[in-house]
């Protein structure tokens, strides 16, 4: 009979697969903490996923930018014109899984880091004083993320705000005077300055109106109001923003686009809702095995030691 020690377990392979358990551990909350994050952009996603769909068919559910139309001189055509406003909704998307993310991830690295620091790693042994050092460096970074997205636009932005900027009336803003002493035709006039008072915050209704009003009776009267070079999705944005209905023709003419972005609108919403529950029950399911892995390494410490 052999002896009894053969069956033994050497204290040097409980040791190398505690090692292999921990780092079994790491991995689970790892891929937790990234399921974590498509939780979090799948959530927002529901909710600006409308404004995402209308943008890749180049429409918006209300005016988000001063469209100038080719009839513009040159001079203003430089200070106005804003890029595409698909491409500006896909930067801001991308800066926002960018900072959830570096944040997010980001947050536990600096409390691994600040743990190596005694005055730190004698604190962070409690839970709740963790967690509000983790919720501080969640701030930090997505703050000086947030500075650096804006930063990198502000010149531009500076310009284009000081264009349609006014207080109470529309007359005081720059784009106003700049229309006043130019030869530029009226139904134009009435494009950029209904475009400006729907940029205002809060948006000016009342201003707005009459200018739209006019737009759409220069479209029935005005045999040159196709040469103004009016973009039909703007047009749409603005009468459906003023008065929730399609008014004219032209703006008419997007109604394809309308129908084909509701319809990918609604699949989109359902598409992340199932996305929404599918990464909640795994971050879920991990976060509970990554306790249990974490509980049977101390247990497994404890008999060690």
């Amino acid at each position: 009979m052999p002896p009894l020690d053969e069956y033994a377990v050497r204290p040097q392979q409980i040791e190398a697969g505690l090692v292999t358990l921990k780092k079994r551990q790491r991995n689970v909350v790892l891929l937790g903490i990234t399921t974590s994050v498509f939780l979090i952009a799948s959530v927002i996603g529901l909710f600006v996923q409308q404004d995402f769909v209308y943008g890749f068919f180049g429409l918006t559910t209300q005016v988000e930018q001063l469209h100038l139309p080719s009839s513009i001189d040159a001079q203003l055509m430089a200070v106005g014109q804003q890029p595409d406003y698909f491409v500006n909704l896909l930067a801001w998307f991308g800066w926002l899984f960018l900072k959830l993310f570096v944040a997010f991830i980001g947050s536990f690295f600096v409390i691994h880091l600040l743990r190596k620091i005694r005055f730190f790693a004698v604190r962070f042994q409690s839970f709740v004083l963790k967690f509000v050092g983790w919720i501080i460096a969640f701030m930090v970074l997505w703050g000086g993320l947030t500075y650096v997205q804006y930063d990198l636009k502000s010149d531009h932005a500076g310009e284009y705000q000081q264009l349609v900027h006014y207080d109470k009336n529309i007359q005081e803003s720059e784009i106003s005077h700049y229309l006043k002493a130019s030869e530029i035709a009226v139904p134009v006039k009435n494009y950029l300055l209904a475009q400006t008072a729907l940029l205002h915050q809060p948006v000016d209704r009342a201003t707005a109106i009459p200018y739209v009003q006019a737009l759409i009776q220069a479209e029935q009267q005005d045999p040159q109001f196709l040469s103004y070079g009016f973009k039909p999705e703007q047009l749409w944005s603005m009468q459906n923003q003023l008065f929730d209905k399609t008014m004219t023709p032209m703006a008419q003419s997007v109604s394809q686009q309308v129908a084909q972005a509701n319809v990918l609108s609604t699949v989109v919403y359902w598409v992340l809702l199932f996305a929404i529950a599918i990464f909640l029950v795994m971050s879920l399911l991990l976060f509970v095995l990554s306790s249990h892995l974490k509980n049977r390494i101390q247990r497994i410490g404890q008999h060690l030691s």
